[in-house]
C-alpha cells in the first residue's frame, strides 16, 4: 500500500526532472542560435526540401540545403559531426553521400526530449537524398523551428539548381526559420521575446520509435518539411492549436508534446517558455508570425 501510495509522487518528479531537461535542450539551442545569428548576421536556415541533407561544403546560410538543426552542430560543440564529408567539392559525390548516411546514424542528445525517447537510432528503411546513400536506422528530433503561416517548399536537382532558386516571398515568410531562410533579428518587428523560434513539436504517440508518424519520418539532418517545420495557422475552430502527443492522431503541423499541461517553446531572444495546450489560437498564432503588428505576450490567455 505504501509503495501504492508513493510511485505517482516518485514518478511526478522524475517528470518533472525531464521537463527540465526538455527546458535545458531549448534554451541550449537558442543560445546556439543566437552564436550562429552572431557570426552570419541571420538565425539558421530551414534548409531545402528533405530531398537533401546537410552539406558542410554549403557554409550555414540559406545555400544549406540541410535542417536547422545541421546548422546549429557547430554551435553546440558538434563541429566534427557537421564537417563530415567536407572535401571543397561542390556537386555531390560518393565520399559526400556515404559521409552523409555515417551523420545520419548519429544520434545527438541534445534534439532529444527526454520524456519522449531516448537518443538512439530509429528505425527507417530505405531512407535518402539526393547527397546521402539510404540507410535503414537514423537520428531523429523532438523539436522543429516556426515557420509561422506557411512555407514554400523547392525541389532541386543539384546543389548548383538549388543555389539558384528563390522561394515565393513574404507571403511564404512569416515565420522565423523557413526554406532557404535567412532571417535577421532585425526583420522580427513583433519582438524576438514575444516570438516563437523553436519548440517542441507533436507527434502520434503510436509512432515514436518508426517512421510511420506524419511530420517524424526523416533523420535530423534532413532539409526543411513537416519534420523539422511547424506552423501557427489560425482559424476559428483552433484545429491548428498545440496538443499534447496522442494514439493514433497524425498532425504533422502542429507543435506539441508528449508533457502534460504544457509544451516547451524557445523564443527569438533564447528565453524558454512553457506554453498551455489551452493557450488562446489567435494568440498562439501571433506568437509565430515576426511581423503582423499584432504585439502579444506568451502568457496571454
Amino acid at each position: 500500500m505504501l509503495v501504492g501510495l508513493l510511485l505517482p509522487a516518485v514518478q511526478q518528479a522524475r517528470e518533472a526532472a525531464r521537463v527540465m531537461q526538455c527546458n535545458n535542450h531549448l534554451r541550449q539551442m537558442g543560445i546556439a542560435a543566437m552564436n550562429l545569428e552572431s557570426a552570419q548576421r541571420a538565425l539558421p536556415s530551414g534548409g531545402w526540401s528533405a530531398p537533401w541533407v546537410g552539406d558542410p561544403d554549403q557554409g550555414l546560410g540559406k545555400n544549406q540545403p540541410g535542417s536547422w538543426l545541421y546548422s546549429l552542430l557547430p554551435f553546440v560543440e558538434q563541429q566534427a559531426l557537421w564537417a563530415l564529408g567536407q572535401d571543397g567539392v561542390e556537386e555531390t559525390n560518393d565520399f559526400q553521400k556515404t559521409s552523409a548516411a555515417t551523420r545520419a546514424q548519429t544520434p545527438v542528445g541534445l534534439f532529444y526530449c527526454p520524456s519522449r525517447r531516448p537518443a538512439i537510432l530509429y528505425s527507417c528503411k530505405g531512407l535518402s537524398a539526393n547527397n546521402m546513400n539510404a540507410i535503414d536506422a537514423c537520428a531523429k528530433h523532438d523539436y522543429a523551428a516556426n515557420a509561422g503561416e506557411c512555407y514554400q517548399q523547392i525541389y532541386p536537382s543539384s546543389i548548383v539548381a538549388g543555389k539558384k532558386m528563390e522561394t515565393a516571398g513574404v507571403a511564404y515568410e512569416t515565420g522565423v526559420v523557413f526554406i532557404k531562410s535567412a532571417c535577421t533579428l532585425g526583420e522580427i518587428r513583433d519582438g524576438t521575446t514575444n516570438t516563437y523560434l523553436f519548440g517542441e513539436k507533436f507527434i502520434n504517440a503510436d509512432h515514436y520509435t518508426d517512421s510511420k508518424a506524419e511530420g517524424d519520418d526523416n533523420s535530423a539532418w534532413h532539409g526543411g518539411d513537416n519534420d523539422k517545420l511547424r506552423r501557427t495557422l489560425y482559424d476559428e475552430t483552433g484545429s491548428y492549436a498545440p496538443r499534447q502527443d496522442q494514439p493514433g492522431v497524425n498532425l504533422a503541423i502542429h507543435f506539441g508534446s508528449v508533457h502534460s499541461g504544457t509544451f516547451g517553446m524557445t523564443m527569438c531572444d533564447a528565453s524558454v517558455q512553457r506554453i498551455s495546450y489551452s493557450i488562446d489560437p489567435l494568440v498562439h498564432s501571433y506568437l509565430g508570425t515576426k511581423a503582423d503588428g499584432e504585439v502579444t505576450n506568451w502568457n496571454q490567455p
